[in-house]
């Protein structure tokens, strides 16, 4: 019929209408963050968890870990349900120097448990089962680890102390989570940052950290703060202006002048044999030349040189970068318990059951050696079914 929408036309015309509106929600929160801030974000969280890889690499048996250039965007939690796997580990981290906030690491189920067993000495295949208390304390760990050396990063980064709380690992189910019950940043928009994480051959997921959108804020302008900062003491200072040249000292015309007439009285006339007489002298004795007075020697005002200092100007993002090259290096770390001396005789009287006494007192910090240079003390404690260190004391 003319002048009537067809009901796939009205239909058409309500989907446009949401889309649009959606569309423009988009647009207006992630207005929330620049272009600017959104790069400083992307390199601040690029640097942190590339040391914090290493530190994971460590964990899970020296399996390999890579963890992606990020990907910073501003979402909501709809945004975050509908794109993310369920259940999944939340973990907790709240700064308690150098920054003040927190934000929040998203794992998922089946990859916490492969960095759980890998943690306890197994080859990662033991993931059966309920995910269990015993789950998230390792998880819990290797975050207060890998955390740890990201806030050492960021105290390079920022020139100020970066500490942060134990972390606090929490099984969410987005189905039927509350955002506000988990962080009340959660309700509004937030930052997502995320990394592909690889571990081996095991894990090739996603990892997600996500900022209150104010932190992040306070986050770039310390990082700007810092670079200028850094920039501005690299700045050679203006060499000074030379000193001018001494003025050549000027003859007095009188003394030219007179000078000329004493020349004149030891000439002899033209025409004449004998020299001219003069100043009561005998006749036929030669006249002597006067004695011509010494120049003036006047005070020169001498000063050093002065040249413009040489240094190479580098930015401050690219001398971490370039010590980043070096993190991924493998050291070999040695815990050595204690040490003894024996004879070739008793070594080969050794038999199961042999008891060998070291020089080192029970109780008393045993020795941490990075290829082989003593680094540290610690004391023995035990991860699950595995021997682990307590570092206590670090040798500077």
């Amino acid at each position: 019929m003319d002048g009537l929408l067809s009901q796939e036309e009205i239909n058409a015309l309500f989907s446009s209408t949401d889309d649009d509106v959606a569309e423009t929600e988009t647009a207006s929160h992630s207005d929330l963050l620049s272009p600017e801030e959104k790069d400083a974000i992307g390199e601040i969280s690029n640097i942190s968890m590339g040391t914090s890889a290493t530190t994971l690499s460590e964990l899970v048996n020296k399996q390999k870990v890579d963890i992606s250039t990020p990907k910073v965007s501003v979402i909501t939690w709809e945004e975050l349900v509908n794109s993310y796997d369920r259940p999944c580990i939340f973990i907790q981290i709240y700064y308690k120097e150098g920054l003040d906030g927190n934000n929040i690491l998203i794992l998922k189920e089946r990859d916490v448990k492969i960095i759980a067993d890998l943690m306890m000495g197994g080859d990662g295949s033991n993931i059966d089962g309920d995910l269990s208390e015993l789950h998230l304390s390792a998880i819990s760990e290797a975050m207060n680890q890998m955390m740890g050396s990201s806030s050492t990063s960021l105290s390079s980064m920022l020139e100020t102390k970066v500490d942060i709380s134990p972390p606090d690992a929490t099984r969410v189910d987005l189905n039927t989570a509350n955002a506000g019950t988990i962080a009340p940043f959660l309700q509004g928009s937030f930052v997502k940052v995320a990394f592909r994480m690889q571990i081996g051959t095991l894990v090739d997921s996603e990892l997600m950290q996500l900022y209150p959108i104010d932190f992040a804020q306070n986050l770039y302008k310390k990082f700007m703060n810092s670079t200028e900062e850094q920039v501005a003491a690299a700045t050679p200072a203006p060499a000074p202006e030379p000193a001018p040249a001494p003025q050549p000292m000027q003859q007095p015309m009188g003394m030219d002048m007179q000078m000329q007439g004493m020349g004149m009285q030891g000439m002899s006339m033209p025409g004449m044999g004998m020299p001219m007489q003069g100043m009561g002298m005998p006749m036929g004795m030669p006249m002597q030349m006067p004695m011509m007075q010494q120049p003036m020697v006047q005070d020169v005002n001498v000063t050093q040189a002065q040249f413009q200092p040489f240094m190479a100007m580098q930015s401050p993002l690219l001398q971490q970068e370039n010590i980043d090259l070096l993190l991924d290096v493998p050291l070999e770390v040695t815990v050595e318990l204690g040490k003894t001396s024996k004879s070739i005789k008793e070594i080969l009287d050794f038999a199961p059951g042999t008891v060998v006494e070291l020089n080192r007192l029970a109780g008393e910090p045993i020795d941490v050696l990075v290829n082989g240079k003593y680094v540290a003390k610690g004391e023995v404690v035990v991860i699950g079914e595995a021997f682990g260190i307590r570092i206590t004391d670090v040798i500077r």
